[in-house]
């Protein structure tokens, strides 16, 4: 019969940067009697690894530019972390109706460019997306390896929202370990048709699953996902952003 289990890592503790989270992860699984096996996903909520690597920002260090300062003051907004959102994209795409939607990092598009103050435990203190969350998967996995040696798969995930859907849900920022995609090009439906175009985001998925265990204010920033079948592999969540020349909203 098949099945997936999902475990909440409890009693990680709060990070700093600096922290080597792959000893944290394995010492808190280790209180739990818990130990990785060969083909594990685990699940890292990307405010953690963006503390670890020192991805913050000092609001009252941030000297708001003159665009900032007007859209901040129309729509009641902090200038400081206006002009910080516009530092950290590559292209706005909107800017409207208190509205700051723009593309970051290697093209993620996403309001305030993944940019957020919850949860940073500090007033004026914004916490910004890895710079490379691809690299730092990559590195997480390494270390646990070292540790455990297990062979397993690492995602860094974050809350978007999603065009033409309302509500916010998990997405894959990071992966190591796991094609992010799943092709099922060439394989039949039931009736026997072949497939030509279904591609599933199955790193998404998994991140969905896991951010069930993840509450906003309940501090347990990984998730063990275990029983999902899949052939080690070295992905990146980049292939996760649609191409550019078949991307309606640009």
């Amino acid at each position: 019969m098949a099945s997936l289990t999902l475990t909440a890592i409890e009693g990680i503790p709060m990070i700093m940067p600096g922290d080597n989270l792959a000893e944290l992860i394995a010492h808190a699984m280790a209180r739990m009697d818990l130990s990785l096996r060969n083909g594990d996903i685990l699940s890292i909520c990307q405010k953690i690894v963006s503390k670890a690597e020192g991805r913050l920002v000092n609001l009252n260090n941030v000297e708001p530019s003159p665009l900032a300062r007007k859209f901040a003051e129309r729509w009641d907004k902090d200038p400081r972390a206006v002009e910080l959102v516009l530092r950290q994209t590559s292209r706005i795409v909107r800017m409207d109706n208190a509205v700051l939607i723009v593309e970051t990092g290697p093209g993620w598009v996403c309001a305030n460019a993944g940019i957020d103050e919850s949860n940073s435990l500090e007033d004026d203190r914004a916490i910004l997306l890895p710079e490379d969350p691809d690299a730092s998967a990559s590195r997480i996995r390494g270390d646990l390896k070292r540790l455990t040696g297990a062979n397993i798969a690492v995602l860094i995930t974050d809350t978007f929202g999603r065009p033409w859907r309302d509500g916010l849900t998990e997405v894959c920022l990071g992966i190591a370990g796991l094609d992010p995609m799943l092709d099922l090009r060439g394989t039949t439906d039931l009736g026997g048709r072949e497939l030509h175009h279904t591609v599933i985001a199955i790193a998404d998925e998994l991140a969905c699953a896991a951010g069930l265990l993840m509450p906003k204010a309940g501090a347990t920033p990984a998730v063990l996902i275990r029983g999902y079948d899949f052939k080690p592999a070295d992905g990146s969540a980049k292939a996760l952003i649609r191409p550019a020349a078949s991307d309606l909203f640009r």
